[in-house]
């Protein structure tokens, strides 16, 4: 064997060490930095956006979450340590009450903020969010009146100029089976788009029976999905998605609506009607007939259909996947698609869009077709035909009480009349 000097020896492991720590330098340089999220809401849907997050994300993790109830965000926080023991801090960060959401904006070591609140919460919080300089993850929809409109756009304006982004829970635009459907449409495989039928037909949804000693406020807060001021009725909370994906089809906001609709089984102290039938008529005359319902044991139907001059395309929700038939009704175009993969992918594109120094910001579109859907329901709640120009300029409609505190007392709930309710 060659023998090996002592000098050469320590000049080869001076190169070897040198060339080490450049790598680790480098290595440690290219790493991205930890993105410390917070979270404020944490019933389903946060617990459903976290753990999608902290899935698709590395480099990420839970360190403070907030709720009007602390045995929720102690759930949560619970639920995703089980899931990923990593990516969640040691130490159990929880706030409870009104004030919850403040001490997550005002935490300086939080860069991102998911916001899962009830609905009538969200244009408040996500513009403070901005406001206080987080990232934002913003569930849908976005409001659920005009007031909360025009305060999302201000949200969306602030997060341009102060380069943070906002991602929506609009997760149809990230599933590949509708982005196929839409670069379709637009390469003319239906040929022009003439109209649309969309519907969001579903069973029964939850209640929670007053509790005593409850004040109206909680009461309200905590069966928040049968109240207008919290959940925006069913056309705008749940069948938003729908209405998302007509606006993204059409490439526009409707000129106007109008629909009608009643209620046949929610409880008697539930605001929510049990359908919705709209027309919305869109830029060029074309026209979406939707409908949406949420009646125990009626059939289910969560579907789009759009109708060119050539043919029509269907997309469906959840995993349906889509389809293109020609007028002869001969399938010339499938594809399918995972509703839980695009449901990570929205929380993937918002950390690496900060990562990249380009943010993500979309609440606009958000914002857009929740106020769509809220068009809708005022039409239909009132009887009367509602343009687009009258509910972003004109209408006054802000449902938020008024200096809501936990012991606030609320008027009682009242279900709108068609003919009788006003067009405010």
């Amino acid at each position: 064997m060659a023998t090996v000097s002592r000098r050469t020896f320590a000049a080869a492991a001076t190169t070897i060490f040198s060339a080490a720590m450049v790598h680790s330098s480098r290595a440690a340089a290219e790493a991205p930095r930890e993105l410390r999220l917070g979270i404020i809401g944490c019933g389903g849907r946060g617990t459903g956006a976290m753990n999608d997050s902290l899935t698709i994300n590395s480099g990420v993790r839970l360190v403070a979450a907030a709720d009007l109830y602390a045995k929720n965000a102690a759930s949560l926080w619970k639920t995703m340590r089980a899931a990923h023991p990593d990516k969640v801090a040691a130490t159990d960060t929880i706030y409870e009450g009104f004030d919850g959401y403040r001490r997550i904006l005002d935490a300086p070591d939080i860069d991102l903020v998911l916001i899962t609140t009830s609905p009538g919460f969200r244009p408040a919080y996500t513009h403070a969010a901005v406001e206080a300089g987080k990232h934002v993850f913003a569930e849908k929809p976005g409001c659920v009146d005009p007031a909360g409109y025009r305060t999302c756009l201000a949200a969306h304006d602030a997060a341009v100029a102060k380069g943070t982004a906002i991602v929506c829970g609009t997760q149809y635009r990230r599933q590949v089976n509708y982005l196929g459907a839409i670069e379709q449409i637009r390469s003319g495989a239906i040929g022009d788009v003439i109209g649309a039928t969309a519907r969001y037909c579903a069973g029964g949804i939850w209640y929670r029976p007053r509790v005593e000693g409850m004040s109206d406020a909680e009461y309200q807060m905590n069966n928040w999905y049968h109240f207008v001021w919290l959940s925006g009725d069913q056309i705008v909370e749940q069948a938003v998605h729908n209405i998302d994906t007509m606006n993204w089809v059409m490439g526009a906001n409707p000129v106007s609506a109008f629909g009608s609709g009643g209620r046949f089984t929610r409880p008697d102290d539930s605001e929510l009607w049990d359908s919705f039938s709209i027309n919305y008529e869109y830029p060029d005359e074309r026209v979406v007939s939707f409908m949406c319902r949420q009646i125990p044991g009626a059939a289910a139907d969560v579907s789009n259909v759009v109708y060119g001059t050539k043919g029509e395309c269907h997309i469906g929700a959840s995993n349906a996947g889509s389809r293109i038939f020609d007028r002869s009704g001969k399938e010339i175009w499938e594809m399918k698609g995972s509703i839980s993969d695009a449901y990570r992918q929205e929380h993937k594109d918002l950390v690496d869009s900060i990562r990249a120094g380009k943010p993500i910001v979309e609440l606009r579109q958000l914002a857009d077709s929740s106020l769509v859907a809220v068009m809708g329901r005022m039409a239909a709640y009132t009887g009367q035909k509602v343009t687009w120009k009258f509910v972003t300029e004109e209408s006054q409609l802000d449902l938020f009480p008024k200096d809501l505190t936990w012991t606030s007392s609320l008027p009682s709930p009242q279900a709108a009349v068609p003919g009788k309710t006003k067009l405010v």
